[in-house]
């Protein structure tokens, strides 16, 4: 029995559940943030109702990848210098030695901001950031596949990587760090045109800016405080793989049942 399974048969739910009569913070990491935009129902079942979603495999080579790549850039960090391919796309910047740099990466602290408006302690962990010879800070992703062609960030799935980018630049923001507007995405693309595996994965790296616009983040975050803190199911997302599928097989059972 999967680990899912097992605390929907034992009736365990999510530890970090909202709860509208408590005045304490609630931890609202941009995980769960971009949960909500995705489909507001799933997010009120997860976090007020504490029915999780089945959870996938983990993608250990883009976890791998992901540990490389900072080690890679923190021997840089280090000497305080910039990174080779900074330098091949004319990055004008150096990885950033700060002593937070740590929290700031880990998964379950990240860097935080306490929102005023909904008592949401908005947290994400960053892969890096990079500063600039002024001083102002920018914010950088790490991104791993394997596809044909040129690695862009125009497919439709990938907004998703642009709003991430966005909570980070907000997040620094809010703790009174300037911010450029212009994140990078660290892109490595492994190649399958090589003649064989022989125990080597090679990559070719890109680095891809983006322009980012926090403006939508206010007003999601109250979207998600009124969500939570209402007492009926929000409507499905009409894109919702998910929902679809419950209502669908729902639907199918009930008329096996009447039948």
């Amino acid at each position: 029995m999967s680990e899912y399974a097992r605390k929907i048969k034992t009736g365990k739910r999510s530890n970090n559940l909202y709860d509208p009569k408590s005045k304490l913070p609630f931890k609202l990491s941009r995980t769960r943030l971009e949960d909500f935009i995705n489909c507001p129902r799933c997010f009120y079942l997860d976090r007020r109702l504490g029915i999780e979603e089945p959870s996938g495999p983990q993608f250990n080579l883009n976890i791998a990848v992901d540990a490389l790549m900072k080690k890679e850039f923190d021997v840089y960090r280090a000497k305080r210098e910039p990174h080779p391919i900074m330098k091949r796309y004319r990055v004008d910047a150096i990885p950033l030695s700060h002593p937070d740099l740590d929290t700031w990466r880990n998964p379950f602290k990240g860097i935080q901001f306490l929102h005023p408006q909904t008592n949401f302690l908005v947290f994400g962990g960053v892969d890096d950031v990079w500063q600039r010879p002024e001083g102002e800070l920018v914010i950088v992703d790490y991104k791993a596949t394997s596809k044909d062609g040129e690695v862009t960030l125009d497919d439709e799935w990938k907004d998703a990587y642009k709003r991430q980018m966005e909570i980070y630049q907000w997040l620094f923001r809010r703790n009174n760090f300037k911010v450029s507007n212009t994140g990078y995405f660290v892109y490595c693309n492994g190649l399958k045109s090589e003649e064989g595996f022989y125990d080597q994965l090679k990559f070719k790296t890109v680095i891809l800016p983006y322009a980012g616009n926090d403006a939508w983040i206010e007003p999601a975050l109250m979207g998600a405080y009124e969500c939570l803190r209402s007492d009926n199911l929000p409507v499905s997302s009409s894109k919702c793989d998910l929902c679809l599928y419950r209502k669908v097989a729902g639907e199918a059972e009930s008329s096996r049942t009447s039948s």
